[in-house]
C-alpha cells in the first residue's frame, strides 16, 4: 500500500452534513492511491461499529472512498485500511498512518456546530492598550493618584522606557484615542479583528482585576469632569484618593466613557475591524464596587456598600468569606482570592444566581447597541466556578444568551490543555491555541519554552516531534474551532517570540531588559511569522511583534510600541504575509496536508477548491537540495507553481519564481534558517 497517498480530514472536502427526513446524515470520504486495491472501513469510536467505504471516484493518481451514516450527537472515527492482495492492515488518524489504533487522534464531527464565518482565518491584532499609543495626556493616570498593591501608582513620562519588575502600577498613557489614531496603520497591516486586553474600569495597567464590569475605564477614553487631589507622599490608603474616586466612580465620567466607546466601535466598524473584548469573569479586583476594599465607592455616597465593608451588603454572596462571623466586619479580609491573591477576589457563582445573571447581562450589554462589540475572549474560562459541572452549565447559558444577541458573535476562551469537553457546539467556539500553535512552533524554531523559563535544544528542528504535538492538538479541535482558534507567537502572558530566538533562559528581574534583546535572530522571527500566516486558524499578531519588539515574559513582554524607531523591514515583511493570507482561501480556511516532517524540516500544504499552497520551513545550517512532494496536494497538479515568498538568513524575497513540478515533486535549494510559500491553481 502506498500509505503516503492516504488522506482525509474533517473539512467540507471530506465530511459533509445534511438533514433528511428529520435526521442528520454525515458523509465521510477517504483518499488512497489509484492503483492500490484497498478495503477501507470507518470505525465509529462511540458505537465501536465498522462501516465499509465504497469506491466513488478516481483520477490520475488517487481513488476516493465514501460512506454515509446517521448521527445526532458528536461522533469520532478512525479508518482501517486493508490491502486486498497482501492482507496488510493500517489505521489512519489525524497524525497519519499507523500499524495500531490511536483513539486519541481520531477524527471528530459535531452535527450542527457552527462558528462565525468572519472569524475563520481572520487576521487578529492584540492590543495591550496602555502600551500601544498615547492619544492625549488629559486622561493619563497621574503619579500618586492612588495606591495599588501598597505602592503609589506612577505615570511614566518617557514612552520608550523599559518596564520595571514592579510594572503593574506604572502607566505609560496608552488609550483608545491612540488606537483610533492608528486605524489606518492597522488597516494597512491587514488587521481584520482587534482583540483588546481588558477595557473595563480597573486600577492596574493590565486590567485583569476588574473594578466595574459595567463601564469602560475613563483613563482609556475621556474624563468628562475632573477634580479631586492626588495622594500625599505619606499616604498609606486610598481614603483621600479623591481624584481617582471621581475619575473611576463618578457616574458622569462613566457615562461619558461609555459614549466614547460606542463612538469608537462605530468608527472601528467603518474601517472594517471587528472588536473582541476580554471578559475576566472568574475573579474581579479588590477595588471592585461589589467588594470595595479600597472604599472608592463608599466615598461616593451613591453606591450600595461593598461586601468587604458590611456583612449585610447585597453582594455578600458574590464572594466566599472564610470568617463569616458578624464580628469579622467591617474590613473583612478573609475573602477567597484566586490563587490566594487578595487583589483578585474569586467570584462565588454557585452561591448567587444573581451574580451569574449580572455577568450574563454584562456579556449581552457590550455586544448590544450602542456598543456592538463582536465577541468575547474569556479569561481562565475553565476556572469560573468551583466545579466543572457548574462551569459547563454556565457557559451553555452564556453561549445561548450571547448568540441570541449576536448570532455571529465569537466566543473564544483562554485554555491550557485539552479543550475538547468545552468545544461541543454548546459552549465555546474556540480557544487561544497554545497547545496547537504557540508551544510547538516555539519548540521547533527556538527550542525554547513560551515563557523563556526553560529550553530543550533537542526539540529545535525536530520536525517529527513538531507534527506529533500539532496533530495531537488538532485532534482535539472540531473543524469549526480549528479555523477560528487564536494562533499567536507572543502575548501579554508570555515572552516575546523574538526574544526566544536568542535562547536565553530567564526573566526581567534577574537578567535585565538588555538580555532580552541580545543575540536575537530576525531570520527565525521571519520563519515564525510565515508559519503564523499559513497555519490553520486566526493568525494573531501581538502589538509590536511585527516591528521587532523584544521582552522576557510579563511584565517585560508589555513594552511600549516603538513609534518612530520600528524595524520597518520586518513590518513590510508582515504586510506581505498578511496580504498573501487575505487573498488566499486555502490559507484562510483550507485543509492542512502534512507533506514532510523530518530533521530540520517541516513541509505542509493548504488546499481549498482549485487552490494549492505548499509551505516549507528549514531550520538546518547547511545548504541542500530538497525534493518536496507537491503531488500530495491533489489529483490534479498545475503546470507551474509560483514561489511568492522566500525568507532566509540575510533577508527575504517576494519576487515571483515559477517552478514546474517534476513527477509531482518540487526541487528547492534551501539555505540556513529559510522558509518559503508556493502557490498553485488547477483547472476545474
Amino acid at each position: 500500500m502506498e500509505s503516503n497517498a492516504f488522506f482525509s480530514d474533517t473539512s467540507e472536502r471530506f465530511v459533509t452534513e445534511w438533514q433528511t427526513e428529520g435526521r442528520t446524515k454525515i458523509r465521510v470520504r477517504f483518499r488512497g492511491a489509484l492503483n492500490d486495491k484497498l478495503r477501507v472501513s470507518l470505525i465509529l469510536q462511540e458505537k465501536k461499529e465498522k462501516t465499509e467505504l465504497l469506491p466513488v471516484s478516481g483520477g490520475r493518481r488517487f481513488r476516493y472512498y465514501a460512506c454515509t451514516f446517521s448521527a445526532e450527537e458528536a461522533v469520532s472515527w478512525l479508518f482501517l485500511i486493508e490491502d486486498r492482495e497482501s492482507g496488510e492492515r493500517l489505521f489512519y488518524d489525524r497524525r497519519g498512518a499507523s500499524t495500531f489504533a490511536r483513539p486519541e487522534l481520531a477524527f471528530q464531527h459535531i452535527p450542527g456546530f457552527r462558528t462565525p464565518e468572519w472569524a475563520k482565518g481572520a487576521i487578529m491584532y492584540q492590543i495591550f492598550v496602555d502600551r500601544f499609543r498615547n492619544g492625549g495626556a488629559e486622561n493619563d493616570v497621574d503619579t500618586d493618584e492612588y495606591i495599588y498593591i501598597g505602592l503609589p501608582v506612577q505615570h511614566i513620562e518617557n514612552w520608550d522606557e523599559k518596564p520595571s519588575p514592579f510594572d503593574v502600577g506604572y502607566f505609560y498613557g496608552g488609550d483608545l484615542n491612540g488606537v483610533r489614531e492608528k486605524f489606518a496603520y492597522l488597516k494597512d497591516l491587514g488587521v481584520e479583528v482587534i482583540y483588546f486586553n481588558p477595557l473595563f474600569v480597573s486600577p492596574s495597567n493590565h486590567k485583569y482585576d476588574t473594578q466595574d464590569y459595567e463601564h469602560i475605564d475613563p483613563h482609556l477614553t475621556v474624563i468628562a469632569e475632573d477634580g479631586g487631589e492626588v495622594l500625599a507622599s505619606d499616604a498609606t490608603d486610598n481614603l483621600n484618593a479623591t481624584r481617582y474616586q471621581k475619575r473611576s466612580a463618578d457616574p458622569k465620567n462613566l457615562a461619558a466613557s461609555d459614549r466614547f466607546f460606542a463612538a469608537f466601535t462605530e468608527e472601528a466598524h467603518r474601517f472594517g475591524f471587528r472588536i473582541l473584548l476580554d471578559g475576566v469573569f472568574n475573579h474581579c479586583g479588590s477595588f471592585h464596587k461589589w467588594l470595595d476594599r479600597e472604599k472608592i465607592y463608599a466615598e461616593q455616597g451613591s453606591y450600595a456598600p461593598g461586601a468587604y465593608l458590611e456583612r449585610e451588603s447585597p453582594y455578600h454572596d458574590y464572594f466566599v468569606f472564610m470568617d463569616d462571623r458578624k464580628e469579622a466586619w467591617p474590613d473583612n479580609r478573609s475573602y477567597d482570592g484566586w490563587w490566594d491573591n487578595d487583589t483578585l477576589p474569586k467570584l462565588n457563582y454557585e452561591a448567587s444566581e444573581e451574580l451569574a445573571e449580572r455577568i450574563l447581562r454584562v456579556g449581552e450589554k457590550w455586544l448590544s447597541p450602542p456598543y456592538r462589540a463582536d465577541g468575547w475572549r474569556l479569561d481562565v474560562a475553565a476556572d469560573l466556578g468551583h466545579t466543572q459541572d457548574y462551569n459547563h452549565s454556565f457557559w451553555k447559558r452564556f453561549r445561548a444568551r450571547i448568540k441570541a444577541v449576536r448570532r455571529d458573535a465569537l466566543i473564544l476562551a483562554e485554555h491550557y490543555g485539552n479543550p475538547s469537553s468545552w468545544l461541543n457546539g454548546r459552549e465555546w467556539d474556540s480557544v487561544m491555541n497554545y497547545d496547537g500553535f504557540m508551544e510547538p512552533v516555539s519548540w521547533f524554531l527556538t527550542g525554547m519554552e513560551k515563557h523563556s523559563d526553560g529550553k530543550d535544544p533537542s526539540l529545535r528542528g525536530d520536525g517529527a516531534r513538531f507534527w506529533d504535538m500539532m496533530s495531537l492538538a488538532i485532534a482535539k479541535l472540531p473543524e469549526p474551532s480549528l479555523h477560528t482558534a487564536m494562533n499567536q507567537l507572543s502575548n501579554h502572558d508570555h515572552s516575546r517570540f523574538l526574544t526566544r530566538t536568542n535562547g536565553v533562559v530567564g526573566r526581567l528581574a534577574e537578567l535585565g531588559s538588555a538580555a532580552a534583546e541580545n543575540g536575537v535572530q530576525l531570520s527565525v522571527m521571519r520563519q515564525a511569522a510565515l508559519m503564523l500566516f499559513t497555519w490553520p486558524g486566526a493568525p494573531t499578531m501581538y502589538y509590536g511583534d511585527e516591528v521587532g519588539v523584544c521582552g522576557f515574559t510579563d511584565p517585560d513582554s508589555r513594552r511600549s510600541y516603538p513609534w518612530g524607531h520600528e524595524n520597518l523591514e520586518l513590518l513590510e515583511y508582515h504586510r506581505y504575509l498578511s496580504k498573501l493570507h487575505r487573498n488566499s482561501q486555502a490559507l484562510r480556511r483550507g485543509s492542512l496536508v502534512p507533506l514532510l516532517m523530518e530533521r530540520d524540516l517541516v513541509c505542509y500544504g493548504r488546499v481549498y477548491g482549485r487552490e494549492q499552497v505548499l509551505i516549507f520551513v528549514y531550520t538546518g545550517q547547511e545548504d541542500k537540495l530538497l525534493r518536496l512532494p507537491y503531488w500530495k496536494l491533489g489529483d490534479k497538479l498545475p503546470q507551474s507553481v509560483k514561489r511568492v515568498m522566500l525568507t532566509y538568513e540575510a533577508g527575504y524575497n517576494v519576487g515571483e519564481v515559477k517552478y514546474a513540478p517534476e513527477d509531482g515533486m518540487i526541487l528547492v535549494y534551501v539555505t540556513k534558517n529559510s522558509a518559503g510559500i508556493y502557490l498553485g491553481s488547477v483547472k476545474e
